[in-house]
């Protein structure tokens, strides 16, 4: 009894792994990178939240507007720094 595979199943199968290996990469990679925001906007907020709590003593808030979301989001806590430094210095 002699079992044989033809080639054109091993190619199809061969090219339908590669074929999931391209997509997953194409779906992973932006699904970290939207985790990595999520996750940087997640601890930016928390951060303008406590300066807003300390400096609310010292009349000193940042609005937690879509561009400081944003600018949070994109950069983490630098953003926070960046703008609180900003802020600061503009006084506004």
């Amino acid at each position: 009894m002699h079992m044989f595979v033809e080639y054109n199943t091993v190619f199809a199968y061969v090219a339908g792994i590669i074929l999931l290996y391209i997509l997953g990469r194409y779906l992973v990679v932006p699904m970290k990178n939207l985790l990595k925001l999520v996750y940087n906007g997640f601890i930016g907020g928390i951060a303008i939240l406590v300066i807003n709590f300390v400096g609310g003593n010292f009349s000193f808030q940042i609005a937690l507007n879509p561009l400081t979301a944003f600018i949070v989001g994109t950069l983490g806590v630098p953003g926070v720094l960046m703008i609180t430094i900003l802020k600061y210095l503009f006084q506004v």
